[in-house]
């Protein structure tokens, strides 16, 4: 089993979480978060103020999946994510050691 976690740009959300549905995958936790990479930030002007905005606002997306559909799944996100610009985002994969669903108690893939 693995954990994906995508970091992506705020709009592109809709078009991945449709692209994860349209391939079977049930189970997707989102959050937003801030941060930066080789972006760097950037400067805006507000109120005739100059000032510079550190971290930017991205979405992370995290599916945990069974092993047989983590080439699916990237492969998806990567496509409907994809700006072709600066920011897009990056994809981490972690392993799994258990998963426990709370309700039933099932654990491992029968959880997921």
């Amino acid at each position: 089993m693995k954990l994906v976690t995508a970091i992506i740009k705020p709009f592109k959300l809709d078009e991945v979480r449709e692209a994860l549905s349209a391939i079977g995958v049930q189970g997707v936790t989102v959050s937003e978060v801030k941060g930066f990479g080789r972006q760097k930030g950037h400067t805006e002007l507000y109120r005739g103020a100059e000032y510079v905005v550190d971290f930017l606002p991205k979405v992370k997306v995290e599916v945990a999946l069974n092993d047989d559909m983590l080439a699916l799944a990237i492969e998806t996100i990567e496509k409907s994510a994809n700006t072709g610009k600066i920011g897009d985002g990056k994809i981490f994969v972690f392993d799994l050691e258990q998963v426990v669903r709370i309700r039933t108690g099932e654990t491992g893939a029968d959880a997921l």
